[in-house]
């Protein structure tokens, strides 16, 4: 009875080292596992600035393919930040699965508008920040001109936001035009009239406005017979044959 007490106090080390040394002999081979072909997976989204193949390039470590090096070796921070810094990428995650696959998950930017300058354009996001124009990808979105740096951007996103927030507006507005005095016209899809809109005062008493004077003369259709619709004055849409 005593041999067997001592026994079973015995094994209990024993059985435990075992354990020990199985595990850390499984880490350690598992850490020696080469990288296989790695996942890339893009969230949903009809934008497609970004490739498979573009992105497994950005995939590289100590100027080569992560593919084929040991996960040991592997730095996923490094990686993370490479990814992130690509201007189509809004978010990446990227980690280690147990088979020994690299997967990333990534989040591409959306844009919401073209800025049209002189030198050139871009795309926004809804954040402003800047994106730049893709042979793979060619976005459908309002083309804003006369916003020439990035605190006027930044002044034109509450209205960007109420017009993507509204259907109707979402579909009629093409195109904003910023003047010298700060004042705002648009481009419609519905005809070749214009839109005074006036400074970002008052915008959605102003879209409310615009709303019902489009209720009216889309219905009787007298909308063709003007040239300029001016929302700038208060309580009243001033039209220009």
């Amino acid at each position: 009875m005593k041999f067997r007490k001592v026994l079973k106090y015995l094994l209990f080390p024993a059985l435990m080292v075992g354990l020990g040394f199985l595990y850390s002999f499984s880490s350690t081979r598992n850490l020696q596992i080469k990288i296989a072909e790695p996942i890339v997976e893009f969230e949903e989204g009809d934008n497609n600035f970004l490739t498979y193949s573009m992105v497994n390039k950005l995939l590289i470590q100590n100027k080569e393919t992560v593919q084929n090096q040991a996960k040991s070796v592997i730095n996923l921070y490094g990686l993370e930040n490479r990814v992130s810094k690509n201007p189509y990428v809004e978010n990446a995650t990227i980690f280690l699965t147990i088979d020994g696959r690299l997967k990333t998950i990534i989040k591409q930017r959306i844009p919401v508008a073209r800025i049209v300058l002189k030198s050139g354009s871009y795309y926004i996001d809804k954040q402003g920040v800047k994106v730049p124009l893709s042979n793979n990808y060619s976005a459908r979105v309002m083309l804003i001109s006369g916003v020439e740096n990035v605190e006027a951007v930044n002044e034109i996103l509450p209205l960007i936001s109420l017009i993507l927030g509204d259907e109707f507006l979402h579909k009629e507005i093409v195109g904003i035009e910023k003047s010298e005095v700060h004042e705002y016209k648009f481009s419609v899809r519905s005809g070749d009239y214009k839109i005074n809109f006036g400074k970002l005062s008052e915008m959605e008493t102003k879209f409310k406005k615009l709303k019902a004077f489009y209720s009216k003369t889309f219905k009787d259709k007298t909308i063709k017979n003007y040239n300029l619709i001016n929302l700038k004055y208060h309580n009243q849409v001033v039209c220009i044959k």
